[in-house]
């Protein structure tokens, strides 16, 4: 079968190593792109995925929040769930820099 992203390549059966917001999930069977890579799931295997983010406490974290001013700077509100799997508290040093267009925030140990 011809790969639905790129068109190029043909999808082969394999096996890909899962990651979510840089946790490390597991390898699950996939059907991966012998040209661009992309990686295709079927359906009971998304649910194992998603199974498996949950049990660590990943699933869901992802979240929208806006940037505020706060004196002449700016400020983006950490969601409490977010704070407490990264184990932040108020006063702790993080790290920020640009990545390209994305906002990195390093909370190092």
């Amino acid at each position: 079968m011809r790969c639905p992203i790129c068109e190029k390549g043909e999808l082969k059966k394999g096996k890909v190593k899962e990651t979510m917001y840089g946790v490390y999930l597991g390898e699950f069977p996939a059907e991966i792109c012998s040209a661009c890579g992309e990686s295709f799931t079927d359906s009971e295997t998304t649910k194992k995925i998603e199974e498996t983010a949950k049990k660590k406490g990943i699933w869901g974290l992802g979240k929208k929040t806006k940037v505020s001013r706060t004196g002449n700077s700016l400020a983006v509100r950490i969601p409490k769930d977010v704070a407490d799997f990264l184990k932040l508290e108020e006063g702790r040093d993080v790290f920020i820099h640009p990545d390209g267009t994305n906002l990195v925030i390093e909370a190092k140990a």
